[in-house]
């Protein structure tokens, strides 16, 4: 009987330890309800590679052009008509929370003055000057949160990589000294960073070419996080971080876990590239950040600015769409979780953080004037044009008494009140959403 009772006793708390932690598992992360709440970010891929525009680091990597003639770019990395205060207001002005910028991309010119003199635009080119401070003062005078991308591995520095053969990886066993020597150099970059700008998100990137051990990602933790647990770090620390970082592709389903972020480019290229014309319209950039909020995800989309610092226009144009967009909507957009399955609205949607609005983004208003709803068990009080306040007419189809189905409520769309980009509706509802998953048949009863 006491073993009974003790295996009981035993079972018991197991169930209950199992039930708590799924509770905490499933709490918001207090440090990361910014970045949820966020929704857009913009990033930026600026460095020498802007000079030729060529592929940053990439170009020499794969052999299109010498490590010598690539490095030679810096003496042409002028920064002459660099703003970081007109840069600052124009990301502001799209729309966005947080900005990303490469202090250090796998070429290793830092835009900083880093303190150990390696190859940066203060000490090696003719900007002359440290690039990343003013332009985190300029963020934070707008108030967005500040990102810093660092790239771990180093491809000009002489204990990462041997330069004749141009091989970025070699045994750490056989040479620990030598490894030993560039993580006193990168963990002494990042202190910098740290120490410097104090930055609200760490971006790594490069994480594929040595292990969690190699790069001794606990140690890259614990010395970022000390005196600012609540840094955010991105996943490219071998998985060991606090959102996922999909690249390019916006993801079919939506994602498993439960902060991530979509970084993209506005044609196909991450730093500037004067031939590349490939841009996305404004209207499909809108697409895609719609499809990320609708699946609870960031969109982190980038730009490249000049070798100068000018940003290109068509990039600025499609960020002044972009803002006047989310300006308009900022309801539907900003402190919203993920809205309902594409079944139930054929269209992207969000939900209001207590679940009881639903925002239905319409891209193309049917000739007849009405999209619908499926599915919906919930009574609507009313339903309205975000950014407007125009209240709209709706009604029921195909609900009876006889069975739960709840029909399909048709809302009506007037021409005066459509968006050129998307046109979002709220919809009120009695309480938290709710949806019919059930499976209809035949009349068993009237």
């Amino acid at each position: 009987m006491k073993k009974l009772l003790l295996l009981y006793l035993l079972f018991s708390v197991s169930i209950y330890a199992q039930q708590d932690s799924n509770v905490t598992h499933n709490a918001e992360v207090p440090k990361m309800q910014w970045f949820k709440e966020a929704k857009l970010g913009i990033f930026i891929h600026w460095g020498i590679y802007a000079v030729n525009g060529i592929p940053e680091s990439w170009s020499f990597y794969n052999g299109t052009i010498s490590h010598e003639d690539y490095l030679r770019q810096a003496d042409n990395f002028t920064a002459r008509n660099y703003d970081p205060q007109a840069w600052a207001d124009l990301i502001a002005e799209s729309g966005a929370r947080y900005s990303v910028i490469t202090t250090k991309h796998h070429d290793g010119f830092a835009l900083w003055d880093s303190k150990d003199g390696v190859f940066n635009a203060a000490k090696n080119s003719p900007a002359k000057k440290d690039l990343i401070a003013p332009f985190v003062n300029a963020l934070r005078k707008r108030n967005l949160k500040v990102g810093l991308y660092y790239s771990l591995p180093d491809w000009s520095y002489a204990d990462y990589t041997d330069k004749t053969k141009m091989e970025k990886r070699y045994k750490i066993a056989g040479e620990p000294e030598r490894w030993r020597k560039f993580q006193k150099y990168s963990f002494g970059q990042m202190q910098e960073l740290k120490k410097e700008f104090d930055p609200d998100l760490w971006w790594f990137d490069g994480d594929w070419e040595h292990t969690a051990e190699e790069w001794d990602v606990n140690g890259i933790k614990d010395l970022l996080t000390d005196n600012r647990p609540d840094v955010i770090f991105n996943s490219r620390l071998n998985g060991n971080g606090d959102y996922e970082t999909p690249e390019i592709g916006i993801p079919v389903y939506k994602p498993q876990a439960k902060y991530w972020e979509l970084c993209v480019t506005m044609n196909d290229s991450w730093g500037f590239q004067q031939n590349d014309k490939n841009y996305k319209s404004s209207q499909q950039i809108i697409d895609l950040f719609t499809d990320c909020i609708s699946k609870g995800g960031n969109l982190l989309l980038d730009i490249g600015p000049k070798a100068d610092g000018s940003i290109p226009d068509e990039q600025e144009r499609i960020l002044k769409d972009l803002g006047r967009w989310t300006k308009k909507h900022e309801e539907a957009i900003f402190k919203t979780d993920a809205g309902i399955a594409y079944e139930h609205f054929n269209g992207p949607t969000t939900l209001s953080k207590d679940h009881r609005t639903l925002y239905v983004f319409v891209r193309d208003v049917p000739k007849d004037g009405k999209i619908f709803l499926k599915g919906i068990t919930n009574k609507i009080h009313r339903v309205y044009v975000v950014g407007d306040g125009t209240l709209l007419t709706y009604k029921n189809y195909y609900k009876v008494y006889w069975n739960a189905y709840p029909g399909v409520t048709y809302i009506d769309i007037p021409e005066n009140v459509i968006d050129e980009n998307y046109t979002v509706l709220g919809v009120v509802l009695d309480g938290e959403v709710s949806l019919f998953k059930e499976k209809t048949g035949a009349i068993e009863s009237n």
